[in-house]
């Protein structure tokens, strides 16, 4: 065997050692509340100092001093990943300010118009706002990655099981994230020179505002959801659920993995 035979394979260790991100820097977008908290905070626990950004400056800022908490770096920088500038601007300061970047998760998602309507019936404008939020802006932050990442280092991209399957009156977003998909296994093949893994989780269903906005789900509802949406293992998803496996393909333990999406939905079809 030569060298170059075992190039990025990962270092002699424990189980659990392979599974950590010590001294790791992460960028994660949509990272003020719902899964994106829940990412930034797994991450931070598994040894990563974690750059946030979403909007609100306030959330991300509540998100940092959970970070912070756990003994980690933490830099929050609010501003609207749709702005292609933002996102290079997002990217430089990240580098520049933590000294390096190792990981990045596009997480950021969702509609601004929380609407169900038929494809028949969509404005251009929704067309447009859905597959701009969640499909061109994961392309350029995953350019804006590639710029800034050391070599070895890795990117994720939340998808859906929305991309899988019709999804009546939610055609766009599953449309995006189903370009979300093939935008990461072209990625990764494009990047392995580099060692730079590219890789997705789809989450099922979880519980987030837009979640519970888009099918006027309450409180009251949640526990008996899952089953009434046929879940196999008859519970809704966490935000920890997907920050669980989002560490797992960070991390060394998934150093042979790339071009894949993981789904993370409970059995769901």
């Amino acid at each position: 065997m030569t060298d170059t035979d075992t190039q990025g394979a990962p270092e002699p260790g424990s189980l659990l050692d392979r599974f950590a991100l010590t001294d790791g820097v992460a960028v994660v977008t949509g990272a003020g509340r719902g899964i994106g908290e829940g990412i930034a905070v797994g991450l931070a626990e598994a040894g990563c100092d974690v750059v946030l950004t979403a909007r609100r400056n306030a959330e991300i800022e509540a998100v940092a001093e959970r970070v912070r908490a756990l003994g980690r770096r933490a830099l929050a920088i609010p501003g609207d990943i749709t702005d292609g500038v933002f996102v290079e601007e997002l990217a430089r300061r990240a580098k520049d300010e933590m000294g390096k970047v190792t990981l990045w998760v596009s997480n950021a998602g969702g509609a601004d118009d929380r609407t169900p309507r038929h494809l028949a019936d969509m404005p251009d404008r929704q067309w447009d706002y859905q597959l701009d939020l969640n499909l061109r802006a994961v392309f350029t932050c995953s350019r804006a990655a590639a710029g800034v990442l050391d070599d070895g280092g890795s990117i994720i991209n939340i998808s859906s099981g929305a991309a899988l399957k019709p999804s009546p009156n939610n055609g766009p977003y599953a449309v995006a994230k189903a370009g979300v998909d093939s935008l990461t296994r072209t990625m990764s093949a494009e990047l392995a020179p580099r060692g730079i893994r590219v890789n997705g989780v789809a989450p099922g269903p979880v519980p987030t505002e837009v979640f519970m906005e888009f099918f006027g789900a309450s409180e009251d509802d949640l526990p008996g959801l899952g089953r009434k949406l046929g879940i196999p293992l008859g519970r809704l998803g966490t935000p920890e659920d997907v920050a669980n496996a989002v560490v797992f393909l960070a991390s060394p333990a998934a150093s042979w993995v790339t071009g894949q999406t993981l789904l993370v939905n409970g059995g769901n079809r």
